[in-house]
C-alpha cells in the first residue's frame, strides 16, 4: 500500500510537471510572454495598432510578415482581458478621398476606407467585447499616424488610470512608431512588443532604424 501511494504521488508530480511544460510551450507557440509580461498590474493598458485587413495578405497595403503578429497579439489580448486590464485598438478610418492616397497626391494606395472590409479588424485578431476602438485620420485633408493624434486616446487612458502602455501592431515605422513616440512624450512608460510588430520597409532598414529610435525615445523592447 505504501509503495502504491508513493508511486501515485510520483506519477502526480510527473503529471504536474508535464502540464507545466505544456503551458510554457503553449505560451511560446501563441506568442512568448516572457518575464516582462508576468508583472502586469493595474495601470497597464494594451494598444493594438491598426490590425486591419488592408495591412494583411490580400489587402491593398500589405505589410510583409503581417500574419506573424497575430498569435503574439492574441496572447497579449488574452492576458490583458483575463486581468480585466484595458485594451485599445486603433484603426485607420479614412474617407474615400483621403489626402494620403496616391490619387490625391499622397504616398499610399487606397486603404482602410471607413466602412469597407479593408478597414475591418483582421478576423483572426481576437479583440474582446470590452475593447475601446480609436479611429484615426478620419478627415480628408489630414493624415495621422499616431493613435493619439486628433483622438481622445490620452483622455481615456488618463481616466482609466493608465501609466504603462504595451504596444504592438502595424506598421513599425509609421503608426506604431508615432503612437510609441507620443506615448513617451505624454509621460507613459512604453513597452513595445517586438514580436508583435512588422515594418513596411519602403527603404531597406527602415524598420531596424525605427526600433533604435523608439529605444532612444525611452521605449523598452520586450
Amino acid at each position: 500500500m505504501g509503495k502504491e501511494r508513493e508511486k501515485s504521488a510520483s506519477e502526480e508530480a510527473e503529471g504536474e510537471n508535464r502540464d507545466r511544460e505544456a503551458r510554457q510551450q503553449g505560451a511560446t507557440k501563441d506568442g512568448q510572454s516572457g518575464s516582462k509580461e508576468q508583472d502586469l498590474s493595474k495601470g497597464d493598458a494594451l494598444i493594438v495598432v491598426d490590425a486591419q485587413n488592408d495591412f494583411f495578405p490580400g489587402g491593398s497595403l500589405e505589410v510583409p510578415g503581417a500574419r506573424e503578429v497575430i498569435p503574439v497579439l492574441n496572447h497579449y489580448l488574452r492576458s490583458f482581458h483575463a486581468l480585466s486590464l484595458p485594451i485599445y485598438a486603433t484603426r485607420d478610418w479614412h474617407p474615400a478621398h483621403h489626402c494620403s492616397f496616391k490619387e490625391q497626391g499622397g504616398p499610399w494606395p487606397v486603404h482602410c476606407v471607413a466602412g469597407t472590409r479593408g478597414a475591418e479588424f483582421h478576423p483572426e485578431i481576437h479583440l474582446p467585447p470590452s475593447v475601446v476602438v480609436i479611429s484615426t485620420a478620419t478627415t480628408e485633408e489630414k493624415e495621422a499616424y499616431s493613435g493619439f493624434e486628433g483622438t481622445d486616446l490620452h483622455d481615456r487612458l488618463q481616466a482609466a488610470g493608465v501609466r504603462r502602455l504595451f504596444i504592438g501592431g502595424l506598421a513599425t515605422e509609421y503608426c506604431v512608431f508615432n503612437t510609441v513616440r507620443d506615448g513617451c512624450i505624454l509621460g507613459y512608460e512604453v513597452r513595445v512588443i517586438k514580436d508583435a510588430i512588422r515594418a513596411v520597409n519602403v527603404k531597406p532598414g527602415d524598420g531596424r532604424k525605427t526600433l533604435e529610435e523608439m529605444i532612444r525615445l525611452g521605449a523598452e523592447m520586450i
